[in-house]
């Protein structure tokens, strides 16, 4: 029962994380893989969205209200930054929440783990510790439940026969 409604949160993330033209929400620069987002979505919440708030971190990728501003404060339509409740609605929301995420990554993505690009591994570190420590050493259980994720991502690409789960983003050397 509960791997269904696992299964069932990943489609509809999916679903939503696919609208990209919603008024209020709408990110250019996406250099988060579907399979990243579920990842993180996985380890910080088990993509469950019945606790809506945990210690001030919100939705399913539990966000806080530093990191949204961060990611550019982005709101559902007909509302603003300044509206009291629009953190807590944009991060509640999947798909404001991952272009929240992806807003954040494009600004501040990073080679975290010294290994010369930057992947879905270097965006969970980031997500996770924060542009200033991504450096640093993850939570154990972070790490193991993120890691498990992305090796079953792999396994799937390769038997669809579909190339690794990494991306580019901004060159880092120009700046």
């Amino acid at each position: 029962m509960l791997a269904s409604l696992k299964l069932l949160t990943s489609l509809w993330l999916l679903l939503w994380l696919r609208l990209d033209n919603v008024p209020g929400q709408a990110v250019e620069n996406k250099p988060v893989t579907e399979d990243c987002l579920e990842c993180l979505c996985e380890t910080m919440s088990g993509c469950n969205a019945t606790e809506i708030c945990v210690n001030g971190a919100c939705g399913i990728f539990r966000i806080t209200e530093g990191y949204w501003v961060e990611g550019g404060q982005l709101t559902l339509p007909n509302e603003t930054p300044l509206s009291e409740r629009a953190f807590t609605n944009c991060v509640n929301q999947p798909l404001c929440a991952a272009n929240t995420i992806q807003s954040y990554m494009y600004k501040h993505g990073q080679d975290c783990n010294g290994d010369d690009h930057i992947d879905c591994l270097d965006f969970g570190a980031l997500h996770k510790l924060g542009n200033l420590k991504c450096r640093g050493e993850l939570p154990y259980i972070f790490a193991k439940v993120f890691n498990s994720c992305l090796k079953g991502k792999e396994r799937q690409a390769q038997n669809a026969d579909q190339t690794p789960n990494q991306v580019k983003i901004k060159d880092q050397s120009s700046t």
